[in-house]
């Protein structure tokens, strides 16, 4: 049954803004947990801009549901990772100027170097998982490296279903859930799980759903935004009740 990770940074966003106390993550994370959410995502960037590490060692103490940390491939946050435990960290690509993640992690460039990360992380007791472009040769790079996880980045094709209007049935986005789901067939092959991510929101998130295997979902923004209106317990349990509709639609053989 498909999963859902609900992204609580821009609770921490918005509370950094005044850099004051409220909102709070932790309790951004009972309401997920309530809306039905199975686990919380946040990011801990090197320049702190949302998250700060007090919130990491809250997160890991008080959530109820698995927690998945965020982390670029350094010293310093493999560091935190280890020390903290969360049941899983995703390593992605970081830059300073970025205003979110604009791409995957190019395993295949840095194998030596993220290697050694996800050993350390697999020594740790914590599932390792890489934030990757549905490219069948970095899923390969994934798996020589020793990687459980393997989150195909969604963007491209949120970004191609927001320009065809929105239609699922349009060239440019079929090609890329294709995309998606050869990414995800690869990893499953290759003994990793198959989760993905990035810009999914309530009107693009079947079709990436709907994928034969993949495990989990991780979704944010589009949460946090429409929390803003609903609630953040009546926005998990809308874009969850998407997503299980969409799984519903498979065969049974899948």
């Amino acid at each position: 049954m498909i999963e859902l990770g609900v992204n609580i940074d821009h609770v921490a966003t918005i509370r950094q803004a005044r850099c004051t106390y409220e909102p709070d993550p932790v309790w951004a994370a009972v309401e997920a947990h309530l809306g039905g959410a199975d686990g919380i995502t946040i990011h801990l960037r090197e320049d702190r801009r949302h998250i700060q590490d007090a919130d990491v060692e809250k997160l890991r103490d008080l959530a109820q549901i698995k927690l998945n940390l965020e982390l670029a491939a350094t010293d310093e946050m493999i560091a935190i990772a280890c020390r903290v435990k969360p049941q899983m960290a995703m390593l992605v690509p970081e830059g300073r100027h970025e205003v979110t993640t604009e791409g995957g992690l190019d395993v295949l460039a840095q194998e030596g170097e993220l290697r050694e990360s996800v050993a350390r992380l697999t020594d740790a007791g914590i599932i390792s998982s890489v934030f990757i472009d549905a490219d069948p040769a970095q899923v390969e790079a994934a798996a020589r490296i020793g990687a459980r996880v393997c989150e195909i980045h969604t963007g491209p094709y949120a970004h191609a279903f927001y320009t065809q209007g929105r239609d699922p049935e349009s060239p440019a986005v079929l090609a890329e859930i294709d995309k998606i789901r050869q990414a995800g067939e690869s990893a499953l092959c290759l003994g990793m799980r198959f989760n993905a991510g990035h810009a999914l929101n309530y009107f693009n998130v079947q079709p990436v759903a709907r994928l034969a295997g993949i495990r989990e979902l991780h979704i944010g923004h589009a949460i946090i935004s429409r929390a803003v209106f609903v609630g953040l317990r009546e926005a998990v349990r809308e874009m969850k009740r998407l997503m299980r509709e969409a799984q519903a639609q498979l065969p049974a053989a899948q």
